[in-house]
């Protein structure tokens, strides 16, 4: 028994734990649990808790449904909003077969393969997270309905911001759970707000976002409300968008603050890297048909292109200085997968220094007003989920990430998914393209 499982049980047995929650994500993000008994986790460490992998999306079929789970001690986590006694404790798990082989479908395992290939490379790579979601009211019988909690626009105040209390109980929460949110404010859509984190390591940032969802999920129902981060749950209001803070680590100091000209070519051909390999993931970083309604409009970007402070750029250098400069990757929405997604933007930045590839010239201009000339000679993200997963289809570049496999099952399933958006009546294809919440 390693000193961290010696720890975290002894944990458990002095701090009136009385359930424990195992937390997995199937392929495409959506968090799952089982909750075992403080007396039966040492054995998860030991040897695993078996569920029945058939059951979640993406994982197995009925003739191959043995998986076991075993929790990461180092991700232990009070749950706040349950009882203080007979207290709820949380871990994020590895999954392995029945052999405790790994199991190719974990997407936690995949990112923490990329982070080994980047740190092999000499370099750490950080993450930070900007993530916006709506409040909307519910209904007598508790279902959410599409009037939104209120009329608020982007840094609102009280009493025209009635999130405030909400963001507040938010933060207050994920920090009594060890999660460092910077800042809060009410965005540009009634109703709309966002909360941004502290850059940490990527497997922890993955971590970080898959609970930040849980909680915002969690305190708004305690308040009568709907969280949703669809990515456009209003058609003519600002989509929700997931933007991504990158920077590099190198013995120990930030790369994207180094004067050194080596290092300043290697921050630009990692910036270069995921330019030229953005269209070939936008099927993971933007997963849904919804995703697509939010591109070119409310500084949402539509074009590859780069610029400093230009919030109408795919990417853009913030006015930053010391530990904060970094590069903002601002295509991403909440729908991701953290663990695939985030493997996928290392990666092409890796790829990108690996082949020393040249950043082009920024593009100062605003995008969302220049003219079709100039626009002509710049590429565009896809234009829909089925461009996105053709392009997808026949990447080397993400088969060599997250292997042959995993890629032809996620396109599998979301080519099904839409197909049935196809076939679905009217009625049902408006449900599915905004109120398909997530």
């Amino acid at each position: 028994m390693t000193y961290a499982v010696r720890e975290v049980i002894q944990f458990i047995q002095e701090n009136d734990v009385k359930f424990i929650r195992l937390a997995f994500c199937d392929l495409f993000g959506t968090q799952k649990n089982i909750s075992i008994m403080p007396n039966e986790l040492e054995r998860a460490f030991k040897e695993g808790i078996s569920f029945d992998a058939s059951a979640i999306k993406g994982f197995a079929d009925v003739s191959k449904s043995d998986l076991l789970l075993f929790p990461d001690p180092n991700t232990l986590s009070v749950l706040p909003w349950r009882p203080q006694q007979g207290r709820v404790v949380r871990f994020f798990c590895d999954i392995r077969t029945p052999e405790k082989e790994k199991f190719i479908y974990d997407t936690r395992d995949i990112l923490k393969n990329m982070i080994k290939k980047c740190m092999l490379k000499g370099y750490t790579p950080f993450i930070g997270t900007e993530c916006e979601f709506y409040l909307f009211k519910t209904d007598e019988e508790g279902q959410p309905t599409m009037i939104t909690h209120d009329k608020g626009g982007y840094f609102d105040i009280a009493p025209i911001d009635k999130g405030e209390n909400i963001r507040r109980e938010i933060c207050l929460c994920l920090e009594e759970m060890g999660i460092s949110p910077e800042s809060s404010h009410h965005e540009q859509g009634p109703g709309q707000n966002e909360i941004d984190f502290k850059y940490s390591d990527a497997l922890t940032a993955a971590d970080n976002f898959i609970t930040f969802k849980s909680v915002v999920k969690v305190i708004a129902a305690r308040n009568g409300l709907f969280a949703s981060f669809m990515p456009k749950p209003m058609a003519d209001e600002s989509g929700n968008g997931l933007h991504i803070n990158l920077s590099l680590s190198k013995n120990g100091a930030n790369i994207f603050e180094n004067n050194n000209k080596y290092e300043q070519e290697n921050v630009q051909s990692f910036i270069a890297g995921i330019l030229s390999k953005v269209k070939e993931i936008t099927a993971f970083l933007n997963p849904l048909d919804n995703s697509y309604e939010r591109f070119g409009k409310f500084e949402a970007p539509k074009y590859i292109s780069w610029s400093h402070q230009n919030r109408s750029q795919l990417i853009r250098i913030p006015a930053a200085t010391g530990e904060k400069t970094r590069a903002e990757l601002r295509s991403p929405d909440s729908a991701i997968n953290p663990y695939i997604a985030f493997s996928l933007i290392i990666g092409a930045g890796l790829y990108g220094i690996e082949n020393s590839i040249k950043l082009p010239e920024a593009v100062n201009e605003n995008l969302y007003t220049v003219s079709d000339e100039i626009l002509k000679n710049i590429d565009k993200l896809p234009e829909n989920l089925e461009e996105a997963l053709s392009i997808a289809k026949n990447s080397e570049f993400i088969k060599n990430i997250i292997g042959q496999e995993v890629l032809e099952r996620y396109i599998e399933l979301k080519e099904s998914e839409i197909r049935e958006n196809l076939n679905a009546d009217d009625k049902e294809k408006i449900k599915r393209k905004y109120f398909e919440y997530i």
